[in-house]
């Protein structure tokens, strides 16, 4: 019994350091890509070039560097379960991230190509090192432990995140107080801060979180050889795993609206005439209401199981949607920022906590490939049915109320799912390639 306890003492001290690499890079997510990057590089870099060239610049950066992952995911994946590499691969992407980040402190005013290039490759490093974070979960807790530890990664996300942006809009409002010149120089400083804040938080998971080796020491060329194979073995599983699939199929739709509201509240916001402060501050409570309610949400997973949380999301977001189109005054805006940092990182938790469950535990990188390739599709369809409903409508509301309709489909396949099927479909997947490393189970 003592050493069970002893053994329990030591196990969280893994997933601590694991969900602190969250509380690393959440800063970047939220202070470069959702806060500073896009209003910097149209007010600073981008000075006197047309306005919808600046917007395709930026979209060019975000969707290329997305699009690069998408295609690598799996296989990158697939290199690093073969290698046991998850670490290493994991370390390598966060450090381009880190490096590309700081640099944009050093792009002049009006290079706007340099500055997108930069952009372009920290959101590489941002998103292909995610991949290699979110396949470690299955590393650094126990199955009954996923929906919790998950959670906490969420939450220390969003509490990270918040905390450091929230320092660094002090610092463009006041940028006397911190000895700078002006607030440009303050959003530079914000730049070299977050890679700051990234690289060190970075740490713990470097030095704590252990990963089982790989069976025999592989070369490089031997692990790009398995991986390639193993992809092509999983997708001789795929009619195995029936319920993997049709829960990514559920999770692409939901989580597309959650994106999609995650990307355009903003600018809804404009079109409604909010004012930028007012958006900012929406921005911040999201994410300090983010902080408890997905610990919340971890517990209430392993209360009454992650599927039924994620439909209690679900269910808020379908009538934030509803009420967003009835919003008229910027109070409204408010207090839908605060419900919806309610559900968004318990809906993401458990989404992730839920999958972590149904897959094989020794494929996690490359499963978690596909994952994140989902995530980063998604809020493809939505902002394009947003824009499809606005003209068809004339009318900004109309659009935002169309999104009803990716929650509503994504819940609808969610129902479908099996977790116990596709925890048997794993385990026995698992067992087979055990059994019979080189080809597929029989």
């Amino acid at each position: 019994m003592h050493t069970m306890q002893h053994n329990h003492c030591m196990n969280k001290k893994p997933a601590l350091a694991w969900a602190f690499y969250d509380w690393a890079n959440s800063a970047y997510t939220t202070a470069v890509m959702a806060g500073f990057f896009p209003i910097f590089f149209r007010d600073y870099w981008s000075e006197g070039r047309a306005s919808d060239a600046i917007t395709l610049s930026l979209g060019l950066a975000n969707s290329l560097s997305s699009l690069a992952i998408m295609v690598m995911a799996p296989v990158l994946g697939a290199i690093a379960d073969r290698g046991g590499a998850r670490k290493r691969f994991l370390m390598s992407f966060a450090f381009l991230g880190v490096v590309m980040t700081a640099g944009l402190f050093w792009v002049a005013e009006g290079r706007w190509g340099a500055a997108m290039l930069l952009y372009g490759l920290s959101v590489f490093g941002f998103s292909g090192g995610n991949i290699f974070y979110d396949s470690l979960l299955v590393t650094v807790a126990k199955e009954e432990k996923y929906d919790a530890v998950s959670a906490l990664g969420y939450a220390l996300g969003y509490l990270g995140g918040g905390l450091l942006f929230a320092f660094c809009v002090l610092m463009t409002i006041k940028p006397a107080l911190f000895g700078l010149a002006d607030a440009s120089q303050a959003v530079r400083v914000s730049f070299l801060l977050t890679a700051l804040w990234w690289a060190v938080f970075t740490i713990p998971l470097l030095l704590l979180v252990r990963e089982p080796p790989a069976p025999g020491r592989l070369s490089m060329l031997q692990m790009i050889g398995g991986g390639f194979q193993q992809l092509i073995g999983t997708f001789r599983h795929i009619r195995r795993l029936k319920v993997v699939f049709l829960f990514l199929f559920a999770y692409w739709l939901y989580i597309d609206g959650v994106d999609t509201i995650i990307r355009m509240a903003v600018d809804y916001g404009r079109a409604l005439g909010f004012g930028r402060t007012e958006l900012i501050t929406a921005l911040l409570l999201t994410q300090f209401v983010g902080f408890p309610s997905a610990l919340v949400f971890g517990w209430l997973g392993g209360k009454i199981g992650a599927k039924s949380g994620i439909y209690i999301a679900i269910a808020v977001y379908c009538l934030v949607t509803i009420w967003a189109y009835f919003m008229r005054d910027a109070r409204e805006f408010y207090a839908l920022a605060i419900i919806i940092g309610l559900v968004q990182g318990g809906v993401q938790s458990l989404s992730r906590s839920l999958y972590a469950r149904i897959i094989p535990v020794d494929k996690a990188a490359e499963f978690f490939g596909f994952y994140n390739m989902l995530g980063k599709f998604a809020a493809v369809i939505g902002p394009v049915m947003m824009g499809v409903a606005g003209v068809l409508f004339g009318s900004p509301r109309a659009a935002i109320l169309s999104l009803i309709l990716l929650f509503i489909g994504g819940g609808t396949l969610l129902a479908f799912v099996d977790e116990k099927k596709g925890r048997l479909a794993a385990a026995s997947l698992q067992n087979g390639s055990a059994r019979n490393p080189a080809g597929p189970a029989e």
